[in-house]
Formats: structure tokens, sequence, C-alpha cells
């Protein structure tokens, strides 16, 4: 009795030790999770990622832009003062372990002028190049919005030609038709126009020109009496409501019928007369095209707010998911390599959001594989059968996974149904003796049986 007293109360002192134990290895564990701003990316995300910038990069490259890398951190003077005010604010800037001055780049059109400048002497020009990779703000995060998130960029360097702007929008409309998105407006400005505006009603300063871009650029965030509030800060109250009327026109109708209608402006001053007539031109390009003339249209409001356009500006919006805001914005910038170079050279581009696109293109896309074809086994003496086949698919680009267990068939077609695979192979006994394969399409629900691998192929390929 005593002995199985003892033995109990010793099993009590060892279950107190582990649990101690237990408790005091909790207390040092790190609590997994990730800071505001940024994000981590399941499969059925970075799948849906991976795709789009895989169609992205075939537009670009079809349009004869070739890929360049630049670093995520740059010296801290190469992109200090090259934003607004705003992105000053929001960028990620430190010393590294040798005591440099460092800063993670904001966008990817700063290190691009950067890069025209250090190596002029290896780029012929007009150069056309596309970017894709993370860039990085501290601003506050918000749904499609992130610290860190990825552009693909575009840029035509080296031409004053009011083609390579129309270009761009023949680039954005294609990625936009491409990528699936059946609704949306590139909206198109003039900086120029912008700065006749502030001209014509007596601001000419070019910091307080700044400042009002960067106000009207708000418009649809903080709405009309606080976008008056804050040019009053600039100007009297008659011109501040003076610009907001102006700089709210925007394209209704036709487009011919709209710059008939707003052609007085072009005897306000030669700033707005030049702007306008480059719309005009960019216009008569693009109407050549067998682009949908619904699709872009021209908006006052539009300002961008980095302060190194000079030109026309871009943004696109889903017409029925405004409020996730512009998902491929950019312009023309004829002043950036001044910071880098006495050579001057202008350029004009766009950058897709990749991440605001995820976001609003998430519920069309639940594909959690990138396999098409799930092979499964009905006895383990089938996976060397089974693993040919896959190889066989895979060297006709079918991309295709083995299910890696033997069990029941119910639990191998629930695992195709939420993986989204849309064909499953079965290998049995029946398929093993004939040297081929059954195959199901788990869309429409049609199997056939005794199908030989040449012609499994061919099916999968139409």
């Amino acid at each position: 009795m005593q002995d199985s007293r003892q033995k109990v109360e010793s099993q009590k002192a060892e279950s107190k030790e582990i649990q101690s134990n237990k408790n005091k290895d909790s207390s040092i564990l790190v609590v997994p999770r990730t800071l505001s701003g940024f994000k981590d990316r399941l499969p059925m995300e970075a799948m849906a990622k991976s795709k789009l910038l895989f169609i992205v990069s075939r537009i670009f490259e079809n349009f004869g832009f070739v890929p360049i890398e630049t670093p995520h951190l740059e010296y801290a003077d190469i992109l200090v003062k090259q934003g607004s005010d705003e992105i000053q604010k929001e960028l990620y800037r430190f010393k590294d372990h040798g005591g440099r001055e460092v800063a993670l780049r904001f966008d990817q059109t700063v290190p691009l002028a950067r890069f025209i400048s250090q190596h002029r002497a290896k780029i012929d020009l007009p150069f056309k190049r596309y970017a894709i990779g993370n860039v990085f703000r501290g601003e506050r995060a918000q749904k499609g919005r992130y610290r860190e998130f990825t552009q693909c960029d575009f840029d035509f360097i080296g031409s004053n030609s009011i083609a390579c702007d129309a270009e761009i929008v023949q680039v954005i409309y294609a990625s936009m038709v491409a990528l699936g998105i059946e609704e949306f407006t590139i909206w198109l400005n003039n900086r120029k126009i912008l700065n006749g505006i502030c001209e014509y009603f007596g601001i000419t300063k070019q910091s307080d020109i700044s400042n009002v871009l960067r106000i009207i650029d708000k418009l649809d965030k903080i709405g009309e009496e606080n976008i008056i509030f804050e040019l009053t800060k600039i100007t009297n109250e008659e011109n501040a409501r003076n610009i907001l009327k102006t700089t709210s026109i925007k394209q209704s109708g036709d487009i011919k019928e709209f710059f008939n209608e707003i052609s007085y402006l072009k005897d306000w001053n030669d700033s707005l007369k030049t702007g306008i007539e480059e719309l005009e031109n960019i216009c008569e390009i693009l109407s050549n095209l067998q682009m949908d003339i619904d699709s872009y249209r021209i908006n006052f409001s539009i300002a961008r707010g980095l302060g190194y356009y000079t030109g026309i500006v871009y943004e696109t919006t889903l017409n029925r998911q405004k409020d996730i805001g512009s998902v491929c914005s950019g312009g023309r910038y004829d002043n950036l390599t001044r910071s880098f170079s006495q050579e001057k050279i202008s350029g004009v581009g766009a950058s897709i959001g990749i991440d605001r696109l995820l976001v609003a293109m998430e519920s069309k896309n639940k594909k959690q594989t990138s396999a098409r074809v799930l092979i499964i086994c009905l006895n383990q003496a089938h996976f060397g059968y089974a693993y040919k086949i896959a190889e066989s698919f895979r060297r006709s680009t079918i991309p295709t996974e083995v299910y890696p267990e033997i069990s029941k068939l119910k639990k191998q077609f629930a695992y195709a149904n939420a993986k989204g695979h849309e064909f499953v192979v079965v290998i049995g006994d029946d398929e093993l003796k004939v040297n081929g394969i059954t195959l199901k399409n788990m869309t429409s629900g049609m199997q056939i049986k005794g199908l030989s691998l040449l012609k499994a192929i061919q099916l999968l390929k139409e």
C-alpha cells in the first residue's frame, strides 16, 4: 500500500514538473505575427499573384519592353526629396552596419533614374524597360494598401514624342484586358493643365503650385469643402472655389465634344493650351486603335501626388470597385535624371499595383494548386506507373500532382475539389493491365475509361 502511495505521489510530482517546464517553455516562445501593413500569402493568393505577374510580363514584352532589376535598398540621398512631402514622411530610412545613410525604395521610378544615369554608356535611347519588385512606404495600412507592396513598372525613356505617352495607355489597356478586368477606366490629365489653372488664378510660386496639386489629388478622400479649406491657406476663398470648379472638369460623353467644350481654356495661357493639345494628340492616336473608346477619359482632378511628373498623368480605376483606388498609375517625367546627371533625359511610364488587383480579384480565383491534374492510385503497387504518367504529362507542359497516399476515393476526390484540380486521373488494376488511365473532368463530371496516354495528353492540351 505504501509503495502504491509513493508511486502515485511520484507521478503527481512528475506531472507538476512537466507542467512547470511547459509553462517555462511557453513563456519564452515568440508569438507568431506579422507587422501591420505587411502580410503573408497563402498558396491560393501566392499562385494568383504569380499568374498575374506572368500575364503582365508577357504584355510588357509584347510591346518591346525589357526587364531590369534594381536593389530594394538605396543610398538615402538617392531617394530623399524625390517624392512629395507625404512620401518623404513615409520613407523607411536608417543607418546600415557600415554607418551609411540608406533607405528602402518607395517606388521604382527614382531608382530607374539612378540606373539610367549610372549605366548611360551601356544603354541605347529610347530605352523601354519593365521592372517587377517590392517597394516600401510607411503609410497607414488599409484594404488593398500595404507598407510593402509589389509594383510592376514599365517606362519609355529618352523620347519626348507624345506617341510614347499613347503607348503607355495601350499597355495599361492591354494589361487590364489580359487580366480579365471587364470594367475599368483609364483617367488622363496633364500636369501642364493643372499648372496653367494655378497660373490663371495667380498662383505662380512653385512650392504653392506643388501644394495645390497635392491638395487636389485628395479630392476623392477628403471632399470638396475640405479641399476649399486647404486651398484657402494658399489663396483667397474665391480663387479656391474657382480652382476646385476648374479642376473638377471631367469628360462624360464624346471625346470630340468634350474638347470643343473646353477649348476656351486654351486662351487662358500657354501652359493650358499646350496641355490640352497634348491630350488631343494622344486621344487622336488612340482613336485609331481597336480599344474601347469609353475605357479612357479626361479628368482634370487627376494630379498624382509625386512631385516629379511634368506632363500627361494616368490613373486607372475599376468601375465597380472604386474604393480600392487606382490599380495602375503613372505619367511623364522630364526632369527626374537631373538629380543624377546634367544630361536631360525624359521619360514616361506607369505602374500596375498587383496587390490592389489581387484584392479586387480574390473572389474570382479560388484555385489552390498550380497543377491541372491530380493522379490517384488504388493500390500501393500503382505508384510507379502513376509517376511515369505524371512525368509524361509534365513533359507535355501539363502541370500534374500525384496524391501520395492510398486512401478512400471519396477523400482523394474531395482533395481535388478543395484544391481546384481540373482533372483527376485514376490508376487501378484495370488501367494498369491495358497501360491506360481513367480521366475525369472535375467540372462537368464526364469520365473516360481505358484512355491511352497519348490520347489523354491530346485531350488535356485541347
